[in-house]
This record gives structure tokens, sequence and C-alpha cells, in this order.
């Protein structure tokens, strides 16, 4: 995740949630992704250290555990520039410019100059942060399946060109599609902090409480007498997302003949919501008296990750004929 601040409910619906349990079914690496915000954000960095910390401490209260997964800062490590460097050498410029995303964002971000190699380069970058954990899997959502099938041709290409003793060195990773139900801002939209219309992971249950209660809702019901759709509603959606199934009945049945208002349905959505918030709050209060203790977190991560990505490393140069040790025997000695 890139450093943008305190995470919110897409964020966790998205991607979180699924990561806490992938841990306890995999070797994971997790990191702050300080070098991909670059690639849009480069013009302003005064809030990336901060936003570093906000991050680390929210994924420890979502459940990461630091004894079960490796989560660290992406710049900690060089070797994903150094390899990030050596994939650049070999990806021919019209896979780059094929990337869905690629044209879409830059049609659609008009306040920032994406014209940048940075930006253009960025699934070359992914594909070193993959690569160099010699990942089987990448979970990711639909919108993101062509970064991951970019990443296993760079690998065929590499492989390809720099065999080790005949064998390849990167393993073709696959994605690992992770379901992501739709989630609904405030407004209905899309909850993203760009629209200002987030629930934020942090939040108290006051605020919680109060943000759901301006939440807009089914536009049939415009007075409390009148019959609605909780499929047609974001409430509704949150309900399908947070709640049980005995509250999902409720507001079916409330909802569709009249029976309940929308603030009384809002407030089902909100204890729904607050159960899962909870236990993630008790925890980050740990986090939030000492921050300190997440950096510390982030760092013994960094750490782990350096060795796992030098060893691989060691193989690329190797492979490639850059290291010390692939020189000719005369070359060594006369170095010697």
């Amino acid at each position: 995740m890139r450093p943008t601040g305190k995470l919110h409910l897409g964020h966790w619906v998205g991607a979180l949630a699924n990561w806490v349990k992938l841990q306890d079914q995999y070797e994971c690496f997790f990191f702050v992704a300080d070098w991909h915000a670059l690639t849009t954000d480069y013009a302003d960095t005064s809030r990336f250290q901060q936003s570093t910390v906000d991050i680390a401490i929210d994924w420890l209260a979502a459940g990461l555990d630091p004894q079960k997964c490796t989560m660290f800062v992406q710049s900690h490590i060089p070797q994903h520039a150094e390899l990030h460097l050596l994939f650049s050498m070999i990806t021919p410029l019209g896979w780059l410019e094929r990337v869905p995303t690629y044209k879409e964002q830059r049609e659609n971000i008009k306040d920032k100059d994406l014209g940048t190699y940075g930006f253009l380069g960025y699934p070359v970058l992914q594909a070193a942060d993959i690569l160099i954990y010699k990942a089987s899997f990448v979970p990711v959502g639909e919108d993101q399946v062509s970064h991951v099938e970019l990443t296993r041709e760079i690998a065929r290409r590499f492989n390809n060109f720099y065999p080790l003793n005949g064998t390849p060195i990167f393993p073709e990773p696959q994605p690992l599609l992770t379901p992501s139900p739709k989630l609904p801002g405030t407004d209905g939209r899309k909850m993203s902090k760009s629209y200002n219309n987030t629930i934020m992971l942090s939040e108290p249950e006051s605020v919680v409480r109060q943000k759901l209660k301006t939440m807009v809702t089914d536009p049939r019901r415009i007075r409390r007498s009148d019959p609605g759709n909780p499929d047609d509603c974001p409430v509704g959606s949150l309900h399908k997302i947070f709640s049980d199934k005995q509250t999902i009945q409720n507001v079916y049945a409330g909802c569709t003949t009249a029976g309940i208002g929308c603030i009384e349905c809002k407030g089902w959505a909100a204890d729904s919501l607050l159960k899962v918030l909870g236990p993630m709050q008790e925890r980050r209060a740990k986090f939030e008296q000492r921050p300190k203790l997440a950096l510390e977190v982030l760092e013994a991560g960094s750490s782990r990750a350096r060795v796992a990505a030098e060893a691989t490393m060691q193989e690329v140069r190797e492979a490639a004929h850059l290291s010390p040790e692939s020189k000719p025997a005369h070359a060594r000695q006369d170095a010697g």
C-alpha cells in the first residue's frame, strides 16, 4: 500500500481483511510502497514518513502479526531498485504502453504531471517487488490481473536471457484473486479519500454513527411510509458486507414493507460495523500510545526482507555476469 495516510473501510474490504487471512496460509510479504508513491506524488513527499507510521499502525490493529508475516518499507530494501534497473533494460516500451491503468490514469488524473519515466515504468518496479521474493502468488483484484501478467512476461524474458546454470531464476507468479465486494462511501459513490466520503478504521464509535446517519439511502424512500429496496441502497450494501444473516433478513423485511425507517436501518449497520472495528481499535490503542513499536516492526521486517532480497540478487548478478564471482578466474586474480 502507498503511504497516503490512515486507512479506511475500503482498504479493509479491498485488501486488508484478506491479508489477515493469507498470513495463516502463506509466507507473506507486505510493504509500504513509498517508491511507488513517487510515481504520482513526487512533487510533495512531506507526508510520507507520518503516513508510513499510520499505515503500520492500521495493519497491526487490523490483525497482521509480525510473527506470521513480514512487514517492511520498500525504500529500505535497495535490492528492489537494483532489480528494477535490470528489468528496465529488457522490458519493451510497448509492453508498458499497453498497460490498461497507464492510459486510464493519464486521462483521469489532470492535476499532476504524469508524463514521467517513473510513471510509465512503475509496472516494472512492481515486477521487481514481486519477483525479488520469488512469489508464487500475488493477491489482487480483477483490475490488477494485467499487472501480474506483465510480471510473468518480464520473468519469462529475464529467464530466457539469463538462466543460472541453465535453470530459470524466477517463477512465474499467479494472481490470487481476492473477493472485493463493492463498498460505497457515505455519498453512495465508491469509498475514496478524494471524494471525502470515507469511514476510517481509526474513527471512534460516535463519529462512525454520525457518518452513517448522514449516509444516502434508496432515493425512493422519500417518506417514512415509502417502501424501498436494499439492493438499491448504499446502506443495504454495507449490511451485505458486515451484517449477519438475521440482520440482513430483518433489513429486507423491514425496508421492502416500510416496516422500518432508514434511521433504524443505519443504526443496525453501525452496530454491525462496530463489531468489526471494535477489536481493531482495542489493538490500535497500544500502538498509538507507543508509535515507535510500529516502526520497530517495520524495521525488523525490513531486515528480514533484505536477507531474502539479497539472496535473489546474488543469483541475478551471477546469471547476468554482473557479480565478481562471474568474472573469469584470471580477472579475479589480477584484481586481487
